[in-house]
């Protein structure tokens, strides 16, 4: 009986497995957009961006092949206009924003 128990418990936790798996890079990027892209631009394949004039995260490709976009990144982004704070990415978040930002193309 004790045996039957354990069997199904681990039979339970080996299916839960997948659910606890750590986050993919790509659920990372979308993770760091939603906290500090989607204030103003759309970090999805349909929505409008809530700031006008702020380009969808999924047009970026149009203007910019993703791959190049990592050494920008790693420089820091400043714009010309005071919506856009300026940020750095360390080296793991530019990655899984680049993974996601492939998934928008």
């Amino acid at each position: 009986m004790l045996q039957a128990a354990l069997r199904h418990g681990l039979i339970g936790l080996l299916l839960m497995t997948p659910a606890l798996a750590a986050p993919t890079a790509e659920q990372r990027g979308k993770a760091f957009a939603r906290a500090n892209c989607a204030r103003c631009h759309a970090i999805d394949r349909v929505s409008h961006s809530p700031l006008e004039g702020a380009p969808p995260l999924r047009t970026l490709h149009r203007r910019y092949p993703i791959e190049t976009l990592g050494e920008a990144l790693a420089e820091g982004i400043y714009t010309g206009h005071d919506d856009m704070p300026a940020f750095e990415l360390s080296p793991d978040q530019i990655h899984d924003l680049l993974s996601y930002l492939k998934t928008l193309e």
